[in-house]
C-alpha cells in the first residue's frame, strides 16, 4: 500500500531531480535513508571522486528500490556541471568527507552557477537509531588514529566479556549488489569479497583479534543483523565522516600533527562539536605549541567535551632491517592522498631507526605515478593505492623497481599476501597510549555500567 501511494504521489507531483556527490560510502547511505523511498525526489545520478576507478558503475535495482527499477548511474564528479544541465537537476547533495572548507566552498559555487541548489544532509536526517547502546569513533581527518582507538575499545570490551559488534564505515568499491551486508571473520572472507587494500587495512586487525567486523552498503539492514547478536555496537568511522548510527558515546580523534584541522575540515569540525570525548593523538611526535593550539580550538567550539592527550606509539617487528639500510616506505593510501598528510607510521619508524630513505617517485609506475601528480605533497612515501588489479600491479612494480634493501610497511594491511615484493619487509604497528585521566578503559567501563551491560 505504501509503495502504491508513493507511485501515486510521484505521478501527481513533479519530483525534484537530485544528484548525490559521493565517494562510494556516505553517498549510498544518504540515498538509502533519505531518498530511496521518498516520492518527492528523483535521484538521477551519483558522482564519484577521491577513489580511483569507482565511477562508471550502476547503483543496482536490488538496492535502489521500487522507485528506481533500472538502478542509478554513477559518473565521475568531473562531469558534475554537465550532468546538472543535461538532467535539469534541482538539487545537488554533497555526501562525502575529508574536505577543507575551501574545497566545499568551490563546490558550492560550481553547483549554484550550474543552476542547482546545494544541500548537505545533517546527522538528524541520516543517523539511524539502534536498539542497543552505540559507541562511535570518528575523527577530524583521515589518518588521525581512529583505528588505534577503536581497536583499544574492542580489546577493553572483549576483556570485560561484553557481547559487542563492530560496524565499519563503508568502502563500497566492488560489486554493490553483493555488498549489501558483509561480515568479515577470517582472512578468507577478505579474498571472497575481493577486498581492496584500503578495506584490508581496516578489517585485518579485527580479524587478527578474533573479532568479526560488519560493513556493506545498506546500513539499516546491517543494523538489524547486529542488534540480534550484540548488547553493544562499536561504530568504527571512516575518513572524518559522521556516524551512521546515533551514538550514545561519541569519541572524536584529532591529529596533533595537523593543528587547525579540528576547526578547518568538513565534517571534522562537526565531529568535534558533537563529541563527548576528544582524543588529541600523536602528541609524542608533535610540537607542544601545536597541541596547545588544538586543545584551545576544541574548548572554544565544544567546552563540554572531555579532552584526552595520547601518544601513537610505534612498534617494528624487525628493526635490524631498517637501521642503516636503504628503505622504501609504504603508507596507507587515504591518509597520505586525500587525507593530506605527507607521511605516516612507516616514515616515523624509518627515521627512528636511522634508515636511508630512497625517493620512490622516479620509479613510480602507472597509477602510482599518477597519484604523485594529483597529490603534490607526496614526496618520500608510496601510497597503498590498490582498488583494482591494475593498481595492485602498478604498486608491485613500483616497489620492486625502487633500489632499496627493505620495504617498510606503515600500512596495517599485510599487502605481501596479495602482491609479490622482491625485498625484505618490515611491518610497523602503532598503539594508542593515553596521558590523562580518565583513561579509555575507565570511560568504557563507566559507559557499560550506565547501560546495564556490566
Amino acid at each position: 500500500m505504501k509503495i502504491l501511494k508513493a507511485y501515486a504521489v510521484m505521478y501527481m507531483k513533479k519530483r525534484r531531480k537530485v544528484i548525490i556527490m559521493g565517494a562510494g560510502g556516505r553517498d549510498f547511505h544518504n540515498f538509502n535513508v533519505f531518498f530511496r523511498n521518498n516520492p518527492e525526489y528523483e535521484v538521477v545520478a551519483f558522482t564519484a571522486t577521491q577513489i580511483p576507478g569507482i565511477e562508471n558503475r550502476m547503483y543496482p535495482p536490488e538496492l535502489s528500490g521500487p522507485l528506481y527499477p533500472k538502478g542509478i548511474p554513477i559518473y565521475s564528479e568531473s562531469e558534475l556541471t554537465k550532468l546538472i544541465k543535461e538532467y535539469g537537476v534541482d538539487i545537488v547533495v554533497l555526501s562525502y568527507s575529508d574536505l577543507t572548507y575551501d574545497y566545499v566552498g568551490h563546490k558550492i559555487s560550481e553547483v549554484l552557477a550550474a543552476g542547482a541548489d546545494f544541500w548537505i544532509l545533517g546527522p538528524e536526517s541520516t543517523m539511524l537509531k539502534a536498539s542497543k547502546p552505540v559507541i562511535a569513533v570518528t575523527a577530524v581527518r583521515t589518518g588521525s588514529g581512529k583505528s588505534t582507538v577503536s581497536r583499544k575499545i574492542a580489546k577493553i570490551l572483549r576483556e570485560k566479556g561484553v557481547r559487542f559488534a563492530v560496524v565499519r564505515h563503508p568502502m563500497a568499491y566492488g560489486d554493490l549488489a553483493k555488498q549489501k551486508i558483509q561480515k568479515f571473520e577470517s582472512f578468507e572472507d577478505l579474498d571472497k569479497h575481493g577486498c581492496t587494500i584500503e578495506e584490508r587495512e581496516e578489517y585485518e586487525h579485527y580479524i587478527e583479534m578474533g573479532i568479526p567486523v560488519y560493513a556493506g552498503v545498506d546500513y539499516e539492514a546491517i543494523l538489524r543483523e547486529v542488534e540480534k547478536e550484540a548488547d553493544l555496537i562499536l561504530w568504527d568511522g571512516g575518513n572524518n565522516d559522521l556516524p551512521f548510527y546515533k551514538p550514545d558515546l561519541h569519541i572524536t580523534v584529532a591529529d596533533a600533527l595537523r593543528p587547525g584541522q579540528e576547526v578547518g575540515t568538513f565534517p571534522g569540525e562537526t565531529n568535534i562539536r558533537m563529541a563527548d570525548i576528544v582524543i588529541v593523538n600523536k602528541v609524542n611526535v608533535a610540537a607542544k605549541e601545536d597541541v596547545r593550539r588544538i586543545v584551545e580550538n576544541i574548548k572554544k567550539v565544544n567546552p563540554r567535551a572531555h579532552i584526552i592527550e595520547a601518544s601513537s606509539e610505534i612498534f617494528v617487528d624487525k628493526p635490524e632491517l631498517i637501521k642503516g639500510r636503504k628503505v622504501v616506505i609504504v603508507e596507507d593510501g587515504p591518509t597520505v592522498t586525500h587525507g593530506g598528510l605527507g607521511f605516516g607510521a612507516g616514515y616515523i619508524a624509518a627515521k627512528k631507526y636511522g634508515a636511508e630513505i630512497v625517493n620512490p617517485k622516479p620509479y613510480a609506475t602507472g597509477l602510482i605515478r599518477k597519484a604523485y601528480e594529483i597529490y603534490g605533497h607526496l614526496k618520500e612515501v608510496v601510497p597503498t593505492i590498490g582498488y583494482n588489479p591494475q593498481q595492485l600491479r602498478d604498486l608491485e612494480e613500483t616497489l620492486n623497481k625502487v633500489p632499496a634493501e627493505t620495504v617498510v610497511l606503515g600500512t596495517p594491511s599485510k599487502i605481501t599476501s596479495i602482491i609479490n615484493i622482491n625485498k625484505k619487509v618490515v611491518h610497523v604497528k602503532y598503539e594508542i597510549i593515553e596521558h590523562s585521566n580518565p583513561t579509555l578503559k575507565e570511560i568504557i567501563e563507566d559507559f557499560c555500567k550506565k547501560h546495564g551491560i556490566l
